[in-house]
């Protein structure tokens, strides 16, 4: 039993102590934002124009998916005209922040732990240490700030895609008239409820994005073995990413949405 604790729930722990230290660290270096705003933006450049066109293609068919299936359901109740209402609610609360987190978290997320995964194991982080400056605020703090501020804008331009590709679908495939759609989507996300969803939308892309972030700096910083060991960070990086998505998501939505 000690042995199967120190192989499996203590690396765990560690790896969990040392991912919300390495993010307390970060915000404590969060007086450096000003000095670090090229690093900052260059960062915000890769996760956000970077992953533009992934992101745009899998929203605008998601949207396309669910307007499809969803209106083929309600048409049985001859109620497929309320599809645009249904899918804004989905997308902004749901489906953007989830499949945007993952979308980056695959592309992003694995290149930045692979990035740091290799100067650890190359020792140019030890380097680093060695001419007094601090790996936190030159590497991860503005990885953070930049992936965490580009998620929510992304989920915002994921949703608005995959509404474009319900109403694609809901005019050609099920009759439905354009203005009445976007009707439905305007007076949805200008409602109380709808603006709601789009708060709790745009925090849990903030979360995601951190979260993302985080974890995938963590597993760089925690690389061992070479280039066999940056491989296991990298896939390490992503699955973990994904979990914590997730939960993290079930998270926030049983706060908001009791």
């Amino acid at each position: 039993m000690k042995r199967i604790f120190s192989k499996t729930v203590e690396p765990f722990l560690y790896a969990i102590g040392f991912t919300v230290l390495l993010l307390f660290r970060s915000i404590g270096q969060s007086h450096h934002l000003y000095f670090k705003r090229k690093e900052i933006l260059e960062q915000m450049f890769i996760a956000g124009v970077g992953s533009l066109f992934v992101v745009s293609i899998v929203s605008i068919f998601t949207g396309m998916i669910l307007g499809l299936n969803t209106g083929l359901g309600l048409r049985d109740f001859g109620a497929e005209g309320q599809i645009g209402l249904l899918l804004t609610i989905t997308l902004t609360r749901e489906m953007s922040p989830f499949m945007t987190s993952l979308i980056l978290a695959a592309s992003v997320g694995s290149a930045m732990a692979a990035e740091i995964g290799t100067m650890k194991v190359s020792e140019e982080i030890d380097a680093l240490e060695v001419m007094s400056i601090n790996p936190i605020r030159y590497l991860v703090m503005p990885r953070i700030v930049g992936f965490s501020l580009m998620v929510p804008v992304l989920c915002i331009y994921s949703a608005a895609l995959g509404i474009l590709g319900g109403a694609i679908v809901g005019h050609f495939q099920l009759g439905i008239d354009m203005i009445s759609y976007f009707q439905d989507v305007y007076f949805r996300i200008s409602s109380v409820p709808g603006l709601k969803d789009l708060y709790v939308g745009l925090l849990k892309g903030y979360v995601f994005g951190i979260t993302i972030s985080t974890i995938s700096c963590s597993q760089g910083l925690r690389t061992e073995g070479g280039a066999i060991g940056v491989g296991q960070t990298t896939r390490q990086a992503v699955v973990t990413s994904f979990l914590m998505v997730i939960f993290s998501g079930y998270v926030l939505t049983a706060l908001f949405y009791k």
